[in-house]
């Protein structure tokens, strides 16, 4: 991916974030997810009617990469079924772990292609993904 591009993409969603900000809604799950490193903490909203995701909204602090990579996430997976989310997510985290992955259903999150060459901002890129992917494997037993 051109560099320049890369950055824009990334500054973009650090800047203007999708769906940054809480709602009153008994209909969405929690979650809190931190890095412990670092000053990254968000909380999360996850609204899943029929095995679609519906929603996910985010509210935190964090770093640029942290932020734009939730920004990014909520982007590619709003309208998923629970599998097709968990399957972009693996190869999200394949792609983050140098190992095999498609890169065609990861749109935009394939900024982060080479965030391995910085690996103290793995745990960034990562940190919402994992998060979501915990309550999604949750709801999905």
């Amino acid at each position: 991916m051109d560099p320049n591009l890369r950055r824009t993409i990334i500054l973009d969603n650090y800047q203007n974030p999708t769906n940054k900000g809480l709602i009153e809604d008994e209909g969405y799950i929690k979650l809190n997810t931190n890095n412990e490193s670092c000053i990254d903490e968000f909380d999360f909203q996850i609204k899943i009617e029929n095995n679609i995701i519906k929603d996910i909204r985010f509210d935190g602090e964090a770093c640029a990469i942290s932020t734009s990579s939730a920004s990014i996430m909520i982007k590619t997976l709003i309208g998923k079924t629970i599998d097709e989310a968990l399957n972009i997510i693996n190869n999200y985290e394949n792609m983050i772990d140098e190992k095999e992955y498609d890169s065609n259903i990861l749109e935009e999150a394939n900024v982060y292609d080479e965030i391995y060459k910085q690996p103290n901002r793995k745990k960034c890129a990562l940190l919402s993904w994992s998060g979501l992917k915990s309550v999604l494997i949750k709801h999905n037993e």
